[in-house]
């Protein structure tokens, strides 16, 4: 449960706009998407490095 503490005379726009901030943090909606359907760890590993891969490739063509 996100509990957000609201001041006094805080704006309604802003107490919401913290609790999309905190309910992002959290990776709910991540988890939710990842428990859809399974996959195997093998397969999220390969992911991962070919991910890692990905991102090494695009910081040494930065330098």
């Amino acid at each position: 449960m996100l509990i957000i503490p609201i001041k006094e005379g805080e704006n309604i726009e802003r107490a919401l706009k913290k609790y999309k901030k905190k309910y992002e943090k959290t990776n709910v909606m991540k988890q939710l998407r990842g428990r859809k359907e399974f996959v195997k760890p093998s397969i999220s590993r390969r992911q991962e490095v070919i991910r890692a891969a990905y991102k090494q490739r695009m910081q040494s063509q930065q330098l």
